[in-house]
């Protein structure tokens, strides 16, 4: 069985684009791998991103060599590194939550960076100071190529420290209007059954191509899903 991992790359820069499948893939990967995380005490609201980003990350690999998936050994959870935002920048410019490799775009385009970025927040739908850093912090950084800069889209994780996962995703948008960016507001996904996503488009501050984001929200309770 061959899943698609790409789809026709369109005229003039060729970005790395995943089909939905393997989008929903990811979701379904991080999902797992949260719930694996939540069994440990030191998983909560109090806990550090740092810390919750590492059982998130030892989560995903878990539920990779355990459950059998059709993407189980195609996909690859790497460790958090440090980055260069392209081929110029000599001095690494950016650090990584979680880099994924996919063998089969590996092998298409020999290209040895990661193919895909999940970066990581902590967020609160009623903190402005949380939902300003989630976009400053977070989606600003794929907007400005520090990270994916070949990448067509990119994935966003929310630690939900208190509220529901909606909250988290309202408050966001709230921001984004306030700071008369409407037209990039999170809307609701519909790729994994098992889960509630979000997906965001924004354009680059280094090219005329947009950047896709899909949004998961992660809370520290037993209905995660």
């Amino acid at each position: 069985m061959r899943i698609p991992y790409e789809v026709p790359a369109s005229l003039g820069k060729e970005f790395i684009e995943l089909e939905p499948e393997i989008v929903a893939a990811i979701l379904r990967t991080l999902i797992a791998g949260w719930q694996r995380a939540c069994n440990f005490n030191d998983v909560n609201a109090q806990a550090g991103e740092v810390l919750m980003t590492e059982r998130l990350r030892d989560g995903m690999r878990s539920d990779l060599k355990t459950k059998g998936h059709p993407w189980g050994k195609k996909l690859v959870v790497l460790p958090g590194t440090e980055s260069r935002s392209s081929s110029a920048v000599v001095i690494p410019d950016g650090r990584t939550d979680i880099p994924l490799m996919l063998f089969e775009v590996f092998l298409r385009t020999q290209e040895h960076d990661p193919h895909a970025i999940i970066e990581c927040k902590r967020i609160d739908g009623a903190n402005k100071h949380l939902c300003r850093e989630y976009v400053i912090e977070g989606i600003d950084r794929f907007r400005t190529g520090k990270y994916g800069r070949s990448h067509a889209l990119g994935f966003m994780v929310g630690y939900v420290l208190t509220s529901t996962v909606e909250a988290a995703a309202d408050g966001i948008n709230a921001y984004l209007k306030h700071v008369s960016r409407n037209a990039e507001r999170l809307e609701p996904a519909d790729l994994c059954e098992k889960m509630l996503s979000w997906v965001s488009q924004h354009a680059r501050t280094t090219s005329l191509t947009s950047v896709r984001l899909h949004h998961a929200f992660l809370k520290f309770s037993d209905d995660v899903a």
